[in-house]
């Protein structure tokens, strides 16, 4: 039985290196067997698989690699460029042209609209169609994990983003502003002021 948690204890520890201290860890448990493995990967720390966009915000995006995008982008599995509108009205048939004459062709773009309730016309969805593009269409909140889930997935996706004017705050993000308020302003004992 002591081999067996050693054994469980070395399988473990590689999985628990590198870990920040602020994350907690969970016991692995005990193996009964070689098919019982798991391995784990934070997506956005691993950029080997492309862009993905951690966070979005009124101005832009902040991506895997560190990057801030500013305002509306044009993100594909590699690179990032500024896209040339404003609100869901502006997309048109110019704007979508960089998506349809790309080569290799993209399976799928999905276009974030910015706020909940913005639309994209028929008449651009019905011409992308035509191109032979699937497309997705939601709030910029939506899209962005939809392109990050596609993107790792390694389909050949782009993203037409609009960052939303308007965002959902959550308890965590009141949480976590909090804590880094009363970081910023703890005194040292001796610390002249």
């Amino acid at each position: 039985m002591t081999s067996l948690l050693r054994k469980s204890n070395m399988l473990c520890k590689p999985l628990l290196k590198g870990c920040r201290p602020q994350i907690s860890q969970i016991p692995c448990r005990r193996l009964q067997n070689e098919m019982d493995k798991s391995t784990m990967t934070v997506l956005n720390e691993d950029t080997s698989g492309g862009l993905l966009i951690n966070s979005y915000s009124r101005t832009g995006f902040r991506l895997s690699n560190g990057m801030l995008a500013f305002g509306p982008i044009a993100i594909f599995p590699r690179s990032i460029l500024s896209w040339n509108v404003q609100n869901a009205e502006d997309i048109n048939e110019e704007s979508l042209s960089l998506f349809y004459t790309l080569e290799p062709k993209i399976d799928i773009l999905v276009i974030g609209v910015g706020d909940p309730g913005q639309r994209v016309s028929h008449k651009m969805i019905n011409f992308m169609k035509d191109k032979k593009i699937s497309l997705e269409i939601s709030p910029t909140e939506r899209a962005c994990a939809i392109f990050n889930f596609l993107n790792v997935e390694g389909r050949c996706v782009a993203g037409a983003l609009i960052p939303p004017t308007k965002y959902r705050i959550n308890e965590d993000d009141i949480a976590t502003t909090q804590r880094r308020n009363r970081s910023l302003l703890k005194v040292e004992e001796n610390q002249i002021i």
